[in-house]
């Protein structure tokens, strides 16, 4: 047994989990290997990660951080948190271009499933990778780079191409954020200015419980070198005092907010690294739906507010630059993301999945890879249209599916 993810909804059946210190050590691992998956940092909320075989870890290979300056690159090795990178590039004067809200989280992991910030102008952290080097299934040493034809179909891969050793990232000068939060912005102000309240910020997060009277939290994050920090938001009021999205929880547990500058790293995750990030018992889902489509997806979730609350513990609303990626939530378009952190009970979720799958199919909804939900093998592949292609992909690279699982077969041969 390999334990629990982290929010203790899935045990993993795993027979083993392998953590090699070398890649040598990881090549042979993989040749011998019958049946494997990778297993990042226990963040996903289904059985992405799971198996009945073995499991790895790239946790314990050698910790990598080299900065191409001439490239404006950094190549990372793929077991290490992006709050173990952060200052580690920081202190090198570069910077990520966004994070996503808790810093706790894998490099590859995070890229494999599409995970994101928030920012009309930001793409999701695998919309910054220029180069991936994995292990393939038959243990060779494989690298795929920005430009190479399988690129795009080989970011997010959801673990099915290779074994990630490591990821070069896009990095930007290093800059200060200043956090401010407003509090209850009324719907008919999201409607009527949803474009404003997006952009005030260099990212911008929308907090509700999809009551009547509007997101009760607006987290506004400025870069200090691009714009002013907003005074006012549409009636909404600056918070008195640093919050937490959930009712009830210490700011202790938050990056800093009052208006007060930090840097990039320190402010524009929700979460401190130090600390518990959100809840922990907790289910998360989350679906991206074309910007175009948005107002119309936050009216049809609105419209289940008394189903959504019985099970919701806060949600969040948050915009993301589209990319070329296959299997990027934000694949070709700008989108706006819907994300729901519920109550740890599995039965009720997973019984209200598809009412709120039905709710969202109408407006080209995605999926999030690495978050619990139901739906159509028809809606998956409307809502990702490079599927096939992808799973061409996967057979090329893994004709025996050694890095098969029933959740990922189930996507890409329903």
């Amino acid at each position: 047994m390999t334990g629990t993810n982290w929010a203790g909804n899935l045990t993993y059946r795993a027979t083993v989990l392998h953590e090699p210190s070398s890649i040598d050590e990881l090549v042979e691992l993989v040749a011998r290997t019958p049946r494997l998956r990778a297993l990042g940092s226990r963040h996903s909320f289904n059985a992405i990660a799971d198996t009945d075989a073995a499991q790895v870890s790239v946790g314990r290979l050698p910790v990598v951080v080299d900065v191409d300056e001439t490239a404006r690159t950094v190549t990372v090795s793929a077991g290490l948190r992006y709050g173990e990178l952060v200052e580690r590039l920081d202190q090198q004067g570069w910077a990520l271009p966004n994070l996503a809200s808790l810093p706790h989280i894998s490099v590859a992991g995070a890229v494999a499933t599409g995970t994101h910030g928030s920012g009309d102008r930001n793409g999701s952290l695998a919309a910054a990778v220029a180069a991936v080097q994995m292990v393939r299934p038959d243990g060779t040493l494989h690298e795929v780079r920005r430009g190479d034809a399988d690129f795009e179909g080989s970011v997010v891969a959801l673990g099915r191409l290779g074994v990630v050793t490591s990821l070069a990232l896009d990095v930007v000068p290093a800059f200060e954020v200043r956090q401010d939060v407003f509090e209850h912005l009324p719907w008919a102000q999201v409607e009527e200015h949803f474009d404003e309240v997006t952009s005030a910020a260099y990212s911008v997060s929308m907090f509700t419980d999809w009551s009547e009277t509007g997101p009760h939290q607006v987290w506004l994050k400025s870069r200090a070198d691009q714009q002013a920090a907003p005074t006012e938001l549409f009636g909404a009021t600056p918070a008195a005092e640093g919050v937490h999205p959930l009712p009830g929880i210490s700011a202790e547990f938050t990056t800093q907010q009052l208006g007060r500058s930090g840097r990039w790293w320190d402010r524009l995750p929700h979460f401190r690294l130090g600390y518990t990030p959100s809840d922990g018992d907790e289910l998360q889902s989350e679906f991206l739906v074309p910007r175009a489509h948005a107002l119309e997806a936050i009216a049809a979730v609105r419209a289940l507010a008394p189903q959504v609350q019985r099970l919701l513990l806060v949600s969040e609303i948050r915009t993301i630059a589209g990319d070329d990626l296959w299997l990027s939530p934000a694949h070709s378009t700008d989108c706006v993301a819907l994300h729901f952190t519920w109550r740890l009970d599995v039965p009720a979720v997973t019984a209200f999945l598809p009412t709120l799958d039905d709710a969202l199919a109408p407006f080209a909804a995605r999926p999030h890879w690495g978050k619990v939900f139901e739906t159509t093998p028809e809606r998956l592949l409307a809502a990702y249209p490079r599927l096939p292609d992808f799973r061409d992909l996967v057979d090329k690279a893994d004709p025996e599916r050694k890095l098969a699982n029933e959740l990922t077969e189930s996507w890409l041969r329903p």
